[in-house]
């Protein structure tokens, strides 16, 4: 008998390999399929619902549907003690479905479906582990993105003024119009909020309370990658603007800020959290110098890689006992060979090691971002944070590999016991190793020349030897321990450490403050001064006013002879004074 995971599983996998099939073609050929439904009009402006298929969307769609595929067979067995998996599946596919209409969609309305469904499916699935951190997780997670939604929700107010909301027509204007300067800053404000730039970045990390499989799916090619595809489509406008200058500023810090962060941390999850918040930083810097072919070529070798070392950090956490401190583990390369041998190969290709998935995608971002108009700044960031790249990920991989396993003494560490996870780490582990090489050949079929002085050509290399060197001499606990036991520098270690302070602004300054400050004006206003001199209060004036007049005219003699007679004084007095 099939269970939901398996047929989810056949299905999302025969369809990736259609969409790929289709992509290539359509890469191919040259050719696209726009495709409208007129829903309503509102104002002579038609609401339509919009489908662009071309190779972009069907390229992107078949990455998603792969990793969605292999992180489901991998969830059987992962999540097979959870009494409620066909509902974890089932949120799961919402998230995938809600991806491919954010992908499909060149009009700003439709997009808002798709955005608004990723939105809400990771809130349900952030606090799927019904605790009060996830809780917590949940609610910065939710009120985050809420933000790039509003923003969303005035770009497709502002155009109405253009009497349509497909805005692929409308790119060429931007320099002529500023409406579309102002529409598409906000769109570039929303993409921000959703793929975690400066100052939105204490999210990402805080997601990590979600499920490891949704983690795997949400940090490779879903919710984080949702901002970076949207300024794809509106890449032709990112150079032309003022905010696209101060992207690439953000982005830059953004990218060096994480691999900061990522060699203070010992959480695994986070480790790779903050490693997928760095590569966001650097799809969304090269999208800003205008290359927006080579930050979506990056967004899907990245996929590749990233989802495959969240499975193998699931499996290892599976493994130790559930817990995710990376000084409990060490020597796993023995017990969990297969899983470590997947990991390794994920963190060579983030590092960019020759002929894996992010070698093609990184060396060549780095060539290009020497030959481009960028300044000395930027330079300096983007190339110190590869060495923090690599730094990470030698750390990560000498903590897991190279150091004494300081676990329990029983334990039940091994692949045996979890085949089916590592058949999905098997099936992402191919593409993360051929997937770089085969996307370059049809992305580039004809390989442009990049000349540059061999200072600059050795630039890549020389970093990341570096940092591979820095790395494994930090990962020595005593080196560790006597940096940060150092008083005077007790500050900068805890502000790297900690994403410099931004989950502390985030949450109590954020968040809970304009929380706290609504809470004190609807007790002030809303239960004070409002009852008494608003509906409430006018309410119970009348009615105490309508009680007096009830009582003079009940018909009792006595109160009229009172009345006529009090009436009768007041006419002798207004008559006398005048």
């Amino acid at each position: 008998m099939f269970s939901i995971c398996n047929v989810s599983f056949v299905f999302l996998f025969l369809l990736s390999i259609t969409f790929f099939v289709l992509g290539i073609m359509s890469l191919l050929g040259g050719s696209s399929l726009f495709i409208e439904w007129e829903i309503m009009t509102i104002n002579s402006s038609p609401i339509i619902m919009t489908i662009l298929l071309d190779w972009m969307s069907f390229i992107f769609m078949s990455f998603v549907l792969y990793i969605s595929s292999m992180v489901i067979y991998y969830s059987n067995q992962y999540m097979e003690a959870d009494f409620y998996i066909n509902r974890f599946i089932i949120l799961v596919l919402m998230f995938v479905l809600s991806m491919i209409l954010l992908i499909i969609s060149p009009n700003i309305i439709s997009i808002l479906l798709g955005w608004d469904g990723l939105g809400l499916v990771s809130y349900c699935l952030v606090i799927y582990y019904q605790n009060v951190r996830s809780y917590s997780a949940g609610m910065l997670t939710a009120l985050s993105n809420r933000v790039g939604d509003v923003a969303i929700l005035l770009a497709i107010a502002w155009m109405l003024n253009y009497g349509s909301w497909n805005y692929v027509f409308y790119l060429n204007s931007v320099l002529t119009n500023t409406e579309m300067v102002m529409i598409s800053s906000l769109v570039i404000l929303a993409a921000m909020t959703k793929s975690a730039q400066i100052p939105f970045s204490a999210w990402l990390p805080a997601a990590m309370a979600a499920p490891t499989p949704v983690s795997a799916l949400v940090h490779s090619s879903t919710l984080v990658t949702a901002g970076v595809y949207l300024l794809i489509r509106f890449s032709e406008v990112l150079v032309e603007i003022y905010m696209g200058k101060v992207l690439l500023l953000l982005s830059s810090l953004t990218m060096f800020m994480a691999g900061l962060g990522a060699n203070f941390e010992y959480d695994l999850k986070k480790i790779i959290a903050l490693s997928t918040l760095s590569q966001l930083g650097l799809m969304m810097m090269i999208l800003s110098m205008g290359l927006s072919i080579l930050a979506f070529f990056h967004l899907l070798t990245h996929a590749l890689f990233k989802a495959l070392l969240f499975l193998c950090a699931g499996a290892i956490i599976h493994g130790v006992g559930d817990t995710q401190d990376i000084r409990m583990m060490g020597s796993l390369i023995n017990q969990m060979p297969l899983t470590l041998a997947c990991l390794n190969v994920a963190n060579l290709a983030l590092c960019g090691m020759p002929f894996l998935a992010g070698f093609y995608s990184k060396d060549l971002i780095l060539e290009m971002s020497s030959m481009s108009w960028i300044n000395m700044i930027i330079f300096f960031l983007l190339f110190f944070s590869t060495g923090l790249t690599v730094c990470y990920s030698v750390r990560l991989s000498y903590y897991l590999t190279g150091k004494s396993f300081s676990n329990l003494v029983c334990h039940s560490v091994g692949d045996n016991y979890n085949w089916v996870m590592v058949r999905g780490m098997m099936g992402l582990m191919v593409v993360a190793i051929t997937g770089g090489s085969m996307l370059s050949w049809f992305l580039f079929p004809i390989p442009g020349m990049v000349v540059l002085p061999i200072y600059l050509k050795m630039g890549a290399i020389i970093v990341s030897i570096i940092g591979g060197w820095v790395g494994f001499l930090l990962s020595f606990s005593y080196a560790g321990q006597s940096l940060t036991s150092l008083n005077n520098f007790y500050f900068w270690v805890s502000m790297g450490g900690s994403m410099w302070f931004l989950p502390y602004l985030s949450t109590n300054y954020c968040i809970r403050l304009p929380l706290h400050m609504g809470g004190q004006y609807m007790k002030v206003m809303d239960q004070g001064w409002s009852e008494m001199v608003g509906g409430q209060g006018i309410y119970e004036t009348m009615s105490s006013g309508s009680v007096l007049v009830n009582v003079s005219q009940y018909n009792e003699f006595k109160m009229y002879l009172l009345f006529s007679f009090l009436f009768l004084v007041f006419m002798l007095m207004l008559f006398s004074f005048s």
